[in-house]
């Protein structure tokens, strides 16, 4: 299991409603330290660096977890 900060939460009017949703996430980076706590992988979300409203890259329909984008 690997643990994912992100700082969503003024994006999201429930943050609590992504809980157990899926989504893609970036892997296979180093893990880094943000607000006091260690993230494992990055939250893969589109819209952000274009000024809109971030949305979830999720899947199309579920997946097994971990299955890799390509």
């Amino acid at each position: 299991m690997r643990t994912v900060v992100a700082g969503i939460k003024q994006e999201r009017h429930r943050p609590a409603d992504l809980v157990g949703r899926q989504a893609l996430f970036v892997v296979n980076v180093e893990p880094k330290e943000i607000h006091g706590e260690r993230s494992d992988a990055m939250l893969f979300d589109i819209g952000f660096e274009d000024g809109l409203r971030p949305a979830l890259a999720a899947p199309e329909w579920p997946m097994p977890d971990g299955a890799k984008a390509g």
